[in-house]
């Protein structure tokens, strides 16, 4: 018998570890984050974009320091233990409500950022249309219905509205009556004045369905503001006009326009 040769094993041969320097995705990578970490101290830390300077216009009442200090605070930023004012880092919508937050007599902002290094801000503050009281105080009161500045007690007030459907206390910056509805009571003042002379001193929220006018002279009118206003100031005009001459006006307690066709009256 033949004798079966021997296979001859090869030898083991072992790899060499590849280094990770010879990886060939090292030097990419290596040049990718050099490129973020270039692009992030851009960003966050060169001087060229930090923010420099604050363009503020607008604001008649509002100090321009104080709304510096509350933009500067939120316009630098902790990265690292390091400090940055980066224009980019900037939150608008941030700003705009902290100082809407902080400022009730600043009704809206417009906020841009002026590249590279600035800010710039316009300022719209709310304008006095009445005075709103409730319980012992006085507010000022804008044409959307919010109160954004207290009052005091001695001050002359012109033209006084009351919500009595409210139950809570307000704060600065609360809206005391709905915006239509404060649009609405302008609307009859206005009417009550060009059509019939009639000046008015205060408007009282009674409820949904009455509003009280209060004169000049110290009598009340009686409106109910989701029936046809038109129709009730006719009424008015028609039983002024025909019943009450003007030596009267004075001697009223109040008229109803509330119901139907007719405008009942009283006297004192």
């Amino acid at each position: 018998m033949k004798k079966r040769r021997k296979r001859m094993r090869k030898p083991y041969r072992i790899k060499r570890k590849k280094s990770i320097f010879e990886n060939r995705f090292f030097k990419p990578s290596i040049l990718i984050l050099f490129i973020l970490t270039t692009l992030f101290y851009m960003v966050c830390f060169l001087n060229f974009f930090q923010i420099k300077q604050i363009k503020i216009s607008g604001n008649e009442k509002v100090v321009k320091g104080n709304l510096e200090t509350i933009i500067n605070g939120l316009i630098e930023k902790k990265i690292l233990s390091f400090t940055s004012k980066s224009i980019f880092l900037i939150n608008s919508d941030q700003v705009k409500k902290q100082i809407l937050t902080a400022f009730p007599l600043i009704s809206s902002i417009d906020f841009k950022k002026e590249f590279p290094d600035s800010l710039i801000l316009e300022i719209e503050e709310r304008k006095r249309v009445a005075v709103f009281v409730q319980n012992d105080k006085s507010f000022f009161i804008d044409k959307q219905g919010v109160i954004f500045e207290e009052i005091p007690e001695t001050q002359c007030k012109r033209f006084e509205l009351r919500n009595l459907i409210l139950n809570e206390s307000l704060a600065l910056g609360d809206k005391a009556i709905d915006t239509a509805k404060i649009s609405q009571i302008f609307n009859i003042k206005s009417d009550l004045g060009s059509s019939l002379g009639i000046m008015i001193d205060e408007v009282v929220i009674v409820s949904e369905q009455r509003f009280n006018f209060t004169t000049a002279d110290g009598w009340d009118i009686y409106f109910n503001p989701q029936n046809n206003i038109d129709w009730q100031i006719i009424k008015l005009k028609e039983v002024l006009e025909q019943e009450i001459p003007n030596e009267n006006r004075g001697l009223l307690e109040y008229i109803e326009l509330r119901f139907g066709n007719f405008a009942p009256y009283k006297y004192r």
